[in-house]
């Protein structure tokens, strides 16, 4: 065999081993891939509410949600993270332009709160307890989220979020909250039962 040939040979065979090594760590690395284990599910997740009566967790801008025979628009969505704690708010809207605003919320089990905005209101948040509307109300957490939002909420497409959340004996919210730089709005809010909210999805991408 002269020089070139066995030049050549011997190049084909060392590309032959490369392409081989190549396939070999692809493998590999499909079947690490494969073997990755499923995120855990909570064994206590009422699944059947939700295929009877739709997800309220996967709502999204364009979705019909029914409230104790009311039904609403969902106009835009508010998705918060405040470091690994995540929830959503809803903007909902009537035929009449009745606005509303729906949390979503686990913590661990599902809940979900119906909340009404108070323009009118003066008070500001802070104290440990608050006096409003003929009720007191007790500090229950505050802080700072960042927010995406989508559809139509009036809001930034993202930002941050601060809070101050109260709550009254026999379960009734209040709730202060201001987007970037804005005053705060205040907002009352009642809790309601799962079986309280139907949730009727329609076509389109669904919100991250």
């Amino acid at each position: 065999m002269n020089g070139p040939v066995a030049y050549l040979v011997t190049t084909l065979g060392c590309l032959i081993g490369v392409a081989g090594v190549v396939v070999a760590l692809v493998a590999v690395r499909k079947g690490r891939k494969a073997a990755r284990p499923a995120a855990p599910a909570d064994p206590f997740r009422d699944t059947d509410s939700d295929a009877l009566r739709g997800d309220p967790r996967r709502l999204k801008p364009g979705d019909i949600v029914e409230i104790r025979r009311v039904s609403y628009a969902v106009r835009g969505s508010v998705h918060l993270n405040e470091g690994g704690w995540s929830w959503a708010e809803h903007l909902l809207d009537t035929a009449e332009g009745d606005k509303r605003w729906l949390s979503v919320e686990e913590d661990p089990d599902l809940e979900l709160v119906l909340w009404t905005v108070e323009p009118a209101a003066t008070i500001t948040p802070g104290e440990s307890a608050l006096d409003f509307a003929g009720r007191r109300y007790a500090l229950e957490g505050s802080g700072q989220a960042r927010f995406t939002a989508t559809g139509s909420t009036g809001l930034d497409p993202s930002g941050t979020l601060r809070y101050h959340d109260y709550r009254a004996q026999g379960g009734e919210r209040l709730s202060f909250e201001a987007y970037g730089q804005a005053g705060w709005e205040v907002a009352r809010g009642e809790q309601l039962h799962r079986a309280d909210v139907m949730v009727y999805p329609q076509a389109g991408p669904e919100a991250s």
